[in-house]
């Protein structure tokens, strides 16, 4: 029987030209009992744009016939991009005449009509819509009165939904509603939908970030079925789970996390040998021993692919009974654990290292805070207290050091961004935004995380076996050559486009080091390369300069890592039979594909949680003024970032001095009276104008 495979390697070879079902089953010899099931394939593999079938009957796969299959990304201006399937595309513009009918992330395939050119983006056109992604929308309602209408809140959605009078559900104006559409958009018509759900007026306490969960479709509950399997596990380990696993409760270790962490799924142990090296324990919160692959758990996991951290809430890929619970390293409980013993010499070179299961017990629950104030500020009373643990944390930190120098001498890109936190009043009010900065501690579990990752996956690299890696890939070269001409304006550059090196990357980031151009540069330097992913292949690690790299550490919020510790114990007890490796090289890449995505899928609900936030902030902030640099400039104004790392928008029209040009060229404004001059990365004083939460836009004047 033929396989999707190998219809995809017949049609690929040069010689093929698109064929009819008949013509097929006859080039396939497919057996009269079996024409069926092959036609089923084919349809299959049509509506997963894997192949097309032209309006006369021919099926043909879409490279051959210059189309392209991907996802819509829409812009608020109307027009849209498709980020193909194929990563070895380049995204498509698609203007708004084009789009025929599709909308921000549907699947579709495209037909390019103007091929890449001087760096701009091919163009093309929406031929046929294969999956629509937005059977609903959540949005504002209007009312008018024959009729009414909803306003999306993703603005990437650029159409207004008509709801007739009969499908309002009783809806006024200003509320968030959550509206099925029933009729697509066309051509000079908008779409239609109707309401199933009316959230709440949009002012209303966390009715913002319950419009978040819903347009990204985010789990709110777990189902029943997964509950009662989480209420049947015990809430203490037992000695029946503690068999043939390494004890290790009397070793002396710690985890380190944020003060309101709860999930705490790494700790770490540290020990200095008499020959002057270093023994390294990671020890991983051992979830596969709990979640079972088909169970209801391991299913909702999957679904889930992980955690979302959003402002004012987590939504767990794992109930709490789990992932706050037995799975989670509480201190002074004993816990199961996957274990990864290391041992380092004094340069930091790996010597030797064992992947166990274990049963362990952690020391203390220590904060990223606590560790820091030890290490750095030598806290008179924090030293007092945790006296006995004092050498350990030194030694931690000496390692540390010396696995970070490592990993920058062999190329490593290490960006080094402050990141905002948001207080909250117990309304839900955002009453404070404080930069977080990488302290000593955070550097300390990341370095022990990242070498922890890269042992394991080089491990199961050799042993051939099927596997989930991380992988960041090569960037494009013609995002290389658009962010050296944005390097050029600060006399930047860099050598090598075509066979670009991370270590050229981290020059560059090196060179702007404490300068006022730092965090630009750092920001654009990222958006030109691609995006991590999963994947069942190891395809090496670009941003790490690593030649193997897993996602291990983070079973209890990431699903990969749960299928890793599966895939890790299997082969340690010597399970990994013929046939279950056969099983799992078909279940991998889909898992590494969903988990991709869902990965996506967090990091916008997150980011939009954060941006929702920062503006709410600034509303009672209209009229004051702030120190802040310049982060962007483009054709219709400059933005500029204030220091707790909220971002507004200077629009030229607001730039009353002086009438100014745009240098799309060297990225500056410059006054045509006064030869005033703004470029990207200056200092400049801005007074808060406008914050609107609806548009998350905040807008600014410059302070002369």
């Amino acid at each position: 029987m033929a396989t999707r495979d190998k219809i995809l390697q017949f049609m690929k070879e040069q010689a093929y030209k698109p064929m009819t079902e008949d013509e097929l089953i006859k080039a396939f010899f497919i057996k009269k009992n079996e024409i069926g099931l092959f036609l089923s394939l084919l349809d299959d593999m049509e509506k997963d744009g894997q192949i097309v079938k032209t309006r006369r009957g021919r099926y043909g796969v879409p490279e051959r016939m210059n189309l392209v299959v991907g996802r819509l990304q829409g812009n608020p201006k109307g027009f849209a991009f498709l980020i193909p399937d194929d990563l070895n595309f380049s995204d498509v513009f698609i203007p708004l005449e084009n789009l025929n009918g599709a909308m921000h992330n549907d699947r579709v395939i495209v037909r390019i009509s103007k091929k890449m050119h001087n760096g701009k983006s091919a163009e093309g056109e929406v031929i046929r819509i294969l999956e629509r992604a937005n059977n609903t929308l959540i949005g504002t309602y209007e009312h008018s009165r024959y009729f009414g209408f909803v306003v999306p809140d993703d603005n990437r959605i650029f159409h207004d939904v008509f709801i007739p009078k009969d499908n309002s559900k009783g809806a006024k104006t200003g509320q968030k509603v959550v509206v099925m559409i029933e009729k697509w958009p066309e051509k000079r018509r908008n779409p239609e939908g109707r309401i199933i759900e009316i959230l709440g007026d949009k002012d209303k306490p966390g009715i913002d970030i319950l419009s978040i969960i819903k347009k990204h479709k985010l789990p709110e509950e777990f189902p029943q079925e997964v509950m009662l399997q989480a209420e049947k596990i015990k809430d203490k380990v037992s000695a029946r789970d503690a068999e043939g696993r390494l004890d290790l409760r009397n070793v002396k270790m710690v985890t380190i996390d944020g003060e309101d962490a709860k999930d705490l799924d790494d700790a770490v142990s540290i020990e200095k040998l008499s020959n002057g090296n270093y023994k390294l324990g990671v020890h991983i919160a051992d979830v596969s021993y709990y979640v079972k692959e088909g169970t209801p758990l391991d299913r909702e996991a999957r679904k889930r692919g992980c955690s979302v951290y959003l402002v004012d809430r987590v939504i767990p890929m794992l109930p709490p009974k789990l992932s706050n619970g037995i799975c989670s390293l509480n201190a002074g409980t004993d816990r199961l654990a996957m274990s990864v013993i290391m041992e380092f010499d004094k340069n930091a070179n790996i010597v030797d290292y064992e992947i166990t299961p274990s049963i362990i017990n952690i020391n203390e629950r220590m904060t990223y805070t606590d560790v820091t104030k030890i290490l750095v500020e030598n806290d008179a009373d924090l030293l007092k207290r945790y006296d006995y643990l004092i050498d350990d944390f030194r030694i931690m930190e000496e390692l540390c050091l010396k696995l970070h120098q490592k990993r920058v001498s062999r190329g490593s890109i290490d960006f080094d961004f402050d990141e905002a936190k948001v207080i909250l009043n117990e309304e839900g009010k955002p009453i404070e935004i404080k930069k977080v900065k990488r302290t000593i501690s955070h550097r300390i579990i990341e370095e022990f995380m990242l070498v922890c990752n890269e042992v394991v996956a080089e491990h199961m690299f050799w042993l051939n076996v099927p596997f989930v890696y991380r992988v960041h890939e090569v960037p494009d070269p013609e995002k290389i050559t658009l962010l050296n001409e944005f390097l050029h304006n600060f006399g930047y550059h860099i050598k090598g486009i075509n066979d670009i090196h991370p270590k050229t990357l981290q020059d560059i980031l090196k060179q702007v080091k404490g300068k006022k151009e730092e965090r630009i540069i750092n920001m654009v330097l990222l958006r030109s390369l691609k995006q991590a992913r999963y994947s069942e292949h190891n395809l090496g690690h670009f941003g790490l300069a690593a030649k193997f790299y897993s996602h291990f550490t983070s079973p209890i919020r990431r699903y990969p890592d749960l299928v890793i510790h599966r895939i890790l114990r299997e082969t340690l007890e010597g399970k990994l039979t013929k046939e279950r490796q056969e099983k799992l090289n078909k279940m991998l890449s889909n898992i590494a594909k969903i988990s991709s995505e869902r990965e996506r899928l967090a990091e916008e609900a997150e980011r939009e949680s954060l941006d929702l936030k920062k503006v709410e902030y600034m509303t009672d902030k209209i009229g004051q003024e702030f120190e802040g640099i310049i982060s962007g400039i483009s054709a219709f104004g400059m933005f500029v970032e204030l220091d707790n790392t909220i971002e507004g928008l200077v629009h030229v029209s607001n730039m009353l001095d002086d009438y100014y040009h745009f240098d799309e060229k060297n990225y500056i404004f410059r006054g045509e009276r006064t030869r005033k001059m703004y470029k990207i990365g200056d200092d400049v004083k801005v007074r808060v104008l406008k914050a609107d939460v609806d548009t998350r836009q905040i807008d600014f004047e410059l302070v002369d």
